[in-house]
């Protein structure tokens, strides 16, 4: 388990991450609302070395960010049947070289593959302070195990 104390810590587990990810990476993120899937995501796309600021996609449902690996961030929060997620073209997407992270990704999560990093974000008592799960989920995660532990040794805390 991961824990951060700040924005700007969140941004930087974000932004650690990218050390893992390669193109064609599904990242889910869930959790509770306001916990900061956007915020890491910008250090997601700060690692990735995207300098256009990054915003929720909430309304627009999906947004593409250029770089050597593009990074596509989508919210599915809104979408309401599975003809919603097919026409946004998740297949499509996920074929294309570039990292997706798809915001309130567990809702969907009977349409996405089985090779994916899900990631929770979960408020504390404390307002700045983030409980963020990570699960690493078939053969490419696998075998990234090890490096993934080792990037987000600096914020992982034990219960």
């Amino acid at each position: 388990m991961v824990r951060t104390r700040s924005d700007v810590e969140t941004r930087a587990v974000g932004q650690a991450l990218t050390q893992v990810l390669v193109a064609r990476d599904l990242v889910v993120l869930s959790g509770d609302l306001g916990a900061g899937k956007t915020t890491l995501t910008k250090g997601i796309a700060m690692g990735l070395g995207i300098a256009e600021e990054v915003t929720s996609p909430t309304f627009t449902l999906a947004r593409r960010y250029e770089a050597a690996v593009a990074l596509h961030h989508l919210d599915v929060y809104r979408l309401d049947e599975h003809a919603d997620v097919v026409d946004l073209g998740l297949p499509e997407l996920m074929d294309d070289d570039a990292v997706t992270v798809i915001e309130w990704g567990d809702l969907i999560a009977s349409e996405l593959g089985a090779d994916r990093l899900e990631i929770r974000l979960l408020l504390c008592d404390d307002d700045d302070e983030r409980r963020i799960e990570v699960l690493a989920s078939g053969r490419s995660w696998h075998a990234r195990a090890a490096r993934l532990a080792g990037v987000l040794a600096p914020w992982t805390s034990e219960g």
